[in-house]
């Protein structure tokens, strides 16, 4: 059977250790939520791939760390009337400037209004993988690599945090504080799974922050995350007793029907600076969002 031609991207997965006889066995006790026979109608529409991109039968035995490329499929998904910007592309490199409320990649209601599905859409290139990512809230600078070849090069600067990233936010003022602070605290997920909390334990997740503006009733910051847990700078700044204005989820989680345009999130992904692995050159990438006027809004 032929695959699909599609430009949406498709996910992956690499099968995990199990007993299951075969690859649709498989993906069912993985994604409970999708029943049986809508695994079956996209492997008869050759909508599940192998590493190769070649069509998967539904009885393929179940091999562990086989590689599965499948594409996620929502009915009705809402369009998102925000555009993004590319502001740099090569062969290797992809540099993308998000608006709020636009996800990086496929995830829960949305698959085509994804950063990503609109940039394969754009470039042609159905090789881009997102370097790392920022909230669906979150505005901001997503770096992209463009050419598995030289993938893992660009990857290495996260890893080894040998990137430097500066957010912006817009918070509730902190006078009793002195600046820059230095916050240290231990993330793990909390309930329900799509937020984090600090417990006691050893630290895993640190942030600087510093102010940029005072304003007359909220400060503009400038976060630096040292390191790179889900949600980080808004469960840090929610515990320094300063949540970032129009957060939906903490400190206390608020009840949302659907999304209100006119609230984004004040929490911008503001620069990227690193030293290109494969030229040796300085890169500096600057988003050209800008977020509220300190003080415009009471809080």
């Amino acid at each position: 059977m032929r695959p699909v031609a599609d430009d949406t991207p498709c996910s992956r997965l690499q099968l995990p250790p199990g007993a299951w006889a075969t690859v649709l066995d498989g993906l069912c006790a993985r994604f409970p939520a999708i029943d049986r026979a809508t695994w079956l109608d996209r492997f008869a529409r050759g909508r599940v791939l192998d590493a190769r991109g070649q069509a998967v039968a539904a009885d393929a035995p179940y091999r562990v760390g086989m590689e599965i490329r499948y594409f996620r499929e929502v009915v009705d998904e809402p369009a998102i009337p925000f555009e993004m910007s590319v502001l740099h592309a090569d062969a290797h490199l992809v540099v993308v400037d998000k608006p709020h409320f636009l996800p990086v990649t496929p995830a829960g209601g949305y698959v085509r209004e994804t950063v990503l599905a609109r940039l394969v859409r754009q470039l042609g290139n159905p090789e881009l993988v997102p370097l790392h990512r920022i909230d669906r809230g979150t505005a901001g600078l997503v770096l992209f690599s463009a050419d598995p070849a030289s993938r893992a090069r660009y990857q290495a600067l996260f890893r080894e945090g040998r990137i430097g990233k500066r957010y912006e936010a817009v918070a509730a003022s902190l006078p009793g504080l002195e600046f820059p602070q230095l916050r240290r605290s231990r993330l793990v997920r909390n309930d329900p799974f799509f937020r984090m909390a600090e417990v006691d334990g050893e630290a895993n997740s640190e942030s600087r922050v510093d102010v940029i503006e005072r304003g007359s009733t909220c400060w503009r910051y400038a976060l630096e995350p040292v390191s790179g847990k889900k949600h980080q700078l808004r469960v840090h700044m929610a515990a320094l007793g300063a949540p970032i204005v129009n957060d939906p989820f903490y400190p206390v989680l608020r009840e949302q029907v659907a999304d209100d345009w006119s609230r984004p999130l004040q929490l911008l992904a503001r620069s990227l600076v690193f030293v290109d692995p494969l030229s040796g050159e300085r890169r500096e990438f600057r988003s050209g969002r800008e977020l509220m006027e300190v003080g415009s809004r009471e809080m």
